[in-house]
């Protein structure tokens, strides 16, 4: 049996819902910002839990509209965690401020709080910490948020994996100053194209990012700031109304089938051989991510992808290794968990619609590779 990573076309009546949709706004004329986008930033809004809901063109675009906020540039410091998805440390490069990487806690390979606090501690200029809630887990916000406040510096949220996920029974993404999503066509709450947002609890910020979305202007040919075009078009808004809709049974289905998993490795009795994530309050399940003996993890891949079965590593190169940051000079052994979950991980399918048979075609191939 043939099992993809993802399958974007499995829902057919969520995609006549989308297409429905997207016709409505091919025929209104408006296609940038306008009430579709008015609409979704309510929803999300009320959907989160926060005052304030920016639509970006891109989750990598939500993460740099904070740190231009804040004036951040060259000579400044960002601290983040050196295993995530590029854009992370990306948008810290793009504004000329130095990305001062971390290492993650080997429980949910998110930003270590001890590590944290020894890096701001070595700063000289450390303008901003961005914290990553991982895989749909979060980061430990109590710990993080607290070395923030100890040393004054903003936390900016990466929640670009984390629509749906839970901390302490309340949404992920309003305990630091911000967060940055992504509406990437993946994500469990994915668009038809590119597409994020920005949510804040805080006034004076919300109304300089909304500024700067806009190449900082308030009104037509006026502009208060120098910003970009980080717009959403409507016709994202709109298909993305649709997905948030069905968000709280995407997680439930995500769940599921992550509890399934954990049920099929334990009757295959592999549990000593894969580890597999744990669960938190709310884990949305973004990836399912399990860690294998680093000399059997490609052996285990190219396996997986001869018999059909989608599967992929996320990360292989943290951002320590990235031949882009080489002349930051760092040393891989002062990040030893970042460079054995590097080592280790394979994401396993988990999408909703994933069906149990092909669950168990996963695990029955894994099984079979391992013995």
């Amino acid at each position: 049996m043939s099992v993809p990573l993802i399958d974007l076309l499995r829902d057919k009546a969520l995609l006549a819902e989308v297409e429905a949709a997207v016709v409505r706004v091919v025929r209104s004329g408006q296609y940038i910002l306008g009430p579709e986008v008015e609409g979704l930033e309510r929803e999300l809004q009320a959907y989160l839990g926060c005052k304030h809901a920016i639509t970006m063109s891109s989750g990598t675009d939500a993460l740099l509209a904070p740190l231009m906020a804040l004036g951040i540039g060259p000579g400044d410091e960002v601290v983040l965690p050196t295993y995530s998805f590029f854009a992370t440390a990306g948008v810290v490069a793009r504004v000329g401020a130095r990305p001062v990487f971390v290492d993650v806690e080997p429980r949910f390979l998110c930003l270590d709080p001890e590590r944290l606090e020894q890096a701001l501690r070595k700063c000289r200029r450390p303008k901003a910490v961005m914290a990553v809630h991982l895989f749909g887990a979060t980061f430990d916000v109590d710990a993080i948020v607290a070395v923030c406040r100890r040393f004054s510096v903003p936390l900016i949220e990466d929640a670009a994996q984390a629509i749906g996920t839970k901390y302490k029974g309340r949404m992920a993404g309003g305990d630091g100053l911000c967060a940055g999503w992504s509406t990437f066509p993946t994500k469990n709450m994915g668009g038809i194209g590119d597409g994020g947002f920005l949510t804040t609890n805080d006034d004076q910020f919300a109304g300089t990012c909304r500024l700067l979305r806009n190449h900082g202007q308030a009104e037509q040919y006026r502009h208060h700031l120098i910003g970009g075009n980080f717009r959403l078009d409507a016709l994202q808004a709109t298909a993305l109304r649709v997905k948030l809709k069905h968000m709280e049974a995407v997680t439930a289905t995500r769940r599921a089938n992550a509890a399934r998993y954990r049920a099929l490795f334990a009757e295959a009795k592999l549990h000593d051989w894969a580890q597999l994530p744990e669960d938190t309050d709310r884990h949305a399940y973004h990836q399912f991510v399990v860690r294998l003996p680093a000399a059997q993890r490609d052996g285990a891949l190219a396996h997986l992808r001869q018999q059909n079965i989608g599967c992929a590593v996320y990360y292989p190169l943290p951002f320590h290794r990235q031949p882009c940051f080489a002349q930051l000079g760092h040393d891989p052994k002062e990040f030893p968990v970042a460079e054995e979950a590097a080592a280790r991980s394979l994401a396993l399918p988990i999408f909703q619609g994933l069906t149990a048979a092909e669950q168990q075609e996963v695990v029955a191939a894994l099984a079979k590779f391992a013995r």
